[in-house]
């Protein structure tokens, strides 16, 4: 599910290549107006960092009412150390600013959000927070393969997206990768449940290939 054609389109050619498309369908959809649920699992993935604070007891209502009992969420998302001057309180209510070069040109009006204040936003909206795994050093390994191959197919980039639009993403990946690196951002996925009545059908250990 995606609110972007050009992305659907892309996905939907490469599932066809892949001779799967009897088995997966793209949509170009707001998640808000999903009605055919309920679903056994939903992975949401890039595309938290868009929600924003305002908006995050919404965001997790709706997809814990778009699962079964018993189903399971992975929210996979961007997420911003707190700082350690600011006092408790300004942490937890406070919206990360995200640079004014990345809101211009990379993710206008996005937002990052302290992992904490994610897994409170996901108990609050009835979700048990099961399992929390930080991404943050892969993640800057992946910008350094991004940076490298790139670099390595510019003219090409140029010449599909324009000189200006290539230095822009060289630049936005180069210094995150050192952020991701320096703990300055970080990301992690939540593995939560919509557990019934304490039965939350996940095994004792973390296993994930048990889960049935």
């Amino acid at each position: 599910m995606t609110l972007s054609r050009r992305q659907a389109d892309w996905a939907g050619k490469n599932i066809a290549e892949e001779g799967l498309s009897d088995r997966v369908e793209i949509r170009v959809q707001d998640y808000r107006d999903v009605a055919d649920g309920p679903f056994d699992a939903i992975s949401s993935i890039g595309m938290f960092e868009h929600v924003g604070l305002a908006k995050l007891g919404t965001y997790f209502e709706a997809l814990r009412g778009l699962l079964r009992r018993g189903g399971r969420l992975l929210n996979h998302g961007i997420s911003s150390p707190p700082r350690a001057s600011e006092p408790i309180l300004s942490k937890l209510r406070r919206r990360h600013r995200i640079s004014p070069f990345i809101q211009r040109y990379v993710f206008p009006d996005g937002e990052l959000h302290e992992v904490g204040e994610v897994t409170s936003a996901m108990q609050h909206a009835g979700f048990e927070v099961r399992h929390l795994e930080s991404l943050r050093e892969h993640y800057a390994l992946t910008l350094r393969a991004w940076v490298a191959n790139l670099t390595e197919h510019w003219e090409a980039a140029v010449e599909e997206a324009g000189r200006a639009r290539a230095k822009i993403w060289l630049l936005y990946m180069a210094a995150s990768a050192i952020n991701f690196e320096q703990n300055r951002t970080q990301v992690h996925q939540i593995l939560a449940t919509h557990t019934d009545g304490g039965a939350a059908h996940m095994p004792l250990r973390p296993d994930f290939s048990l889960i049935g």
